[in-house]
C-alpha cells in the first residue's frame, strides 16, 4: 500500500474531481501545489494505442524543447580527430574513443547522453550490455550518431529530449521544471506532443493516443484533454 505525504494529499485536494485540463491549466495548477525543497521536474506521460511487441509499431524520436528542459545534461562523445575537438568545443564532458570505451566497460558511466560518429559505432555497438539497459546507446534516429557531433552536443545541452515507447505501451518525457513559467511549460508540452504525433508508425491503426497526463516529480498526475492536441 502506497503511503502519501501530507503535502501530496493537500495537492490532490486541489484537483477538481473528473477535471480534464488543457496544458496551460495543468501547468498553472502544478505550480500552485505545495512546494518541495527542490525544483521538481515536470513530465508528460502518454499511453499509446500501438502494440509495443511489434517492431513496426515502435515509437521513438527526439524533440527540441523551445525553452529547454531545465536539466544539466552530461554528454559523452565517442570520436577521434577533428570530431573529438568539435565535441570538446561544444561542451561535451567526456570525449574519447578507445579510452572512453574502456572506461564504460569498467562501469564508469557518469553521463546522461552518449553521442558517436558513424565510424566509431563499430566499436561502440560492443557496449550494448553497458549502454543498452540504461537507454544510452547512440542511435541515428535520435541524432546521436552523426558526423556533426558538435551540433549534436549543443542540441542536447540546449534542452532536446528523447522519447521512446516502453514495453507497456507508454511514453514519458520531461518538459521542464516547476519553476518555469506556465507559457514555457505549455509550449514545451505542445512541442513534445507534436513530435510524438509526427512519429506515428505507418502501421498504427485506431486510436493513436489514449491518454496524456502531466505531473511534477512529487505531485498528483493531471489528465490532459487529448482531443484538443491530437487528431484521434
Amino acid at each position: 500500500m502506497i503511503t502519501r505525504s501530507k503535502r501530496y494529499k493537500k495537492a490532490a485536494e486541489m484537483v477538481p474531481a473528473g477535471k480534464i485540463f488543457s496544458l496551460e491549466e495543468a501547468a498553472e495548477l502544478v505550480r500552485k501545489f505545495p512546494g518541495t525543497k527542490f525544483n521538481q521536474t515536470v513530465t508528460l506521460s502518454f499511453h499509446m494505442g500501438v502494440d509495443p511487441k511489434k517492431g513496426d509499431q515502435m515509437i521513438r524520436g527526439t524533440c527540441p524543447l523551445p525553452h529547454g528542459s531545465g536539466k544539466t545534461v552530461r554528454v559523452a562523445v565517442f570520436a577521434v580527430g577533428a570530431a573529438a575537438e568539435a565535441a570538446k568545443a561544444a561542451g561535451a564532458e567526456l570525449v574519447g574513443f578507445e579510452d572512453l570505451i574502456a572506461k564504460v566497460k569498467d562501469g564508469q558511466m557518469d553521463f546522461d547522453v552518449a553521442v558517436a560518429t558513424p565510424a566509431a559505432m563499430n566499436e561502440v555497438r560492443k557496449l550494448g550490455k553497458q549502454l543498452g539497459p540504461r537507454g544510452l546507446m547512440p542511435n541515428p534516429r535520435t541524432g546521436t550518431v552523426t558526423d556533426d557531433v558538435g551540433g549534436a552536443v549543443k542540441a542536447v545541452k540546449a534542452g532536446r529530449v528523447d522519447f521512446k515507447l516502453d514495453k507497456n505501451g507508454n511514453i514519458a518525457a520531461t518538459i521542464g521544471k516547476v519553476a518555469f513559467d506556465v507559457s514555457a511549460l505549455a509550449e514545451n508540452g505542445n512541442a513534445l506532443i507534436d513530435a510524438i504525433v509526427r512519429a506515428k508508425p505507418a502501421t498504427a491503426r485506431g486510436k493513436y493516443v489514449h491518454s496524456i497526463t502531466l505531473a511534477a516529480t512529487m505531485s498528483p498526475a493531471l489528465r490532459i484533454d487529448v482531443s484538443k492536441y491530437v487528431k484521434l
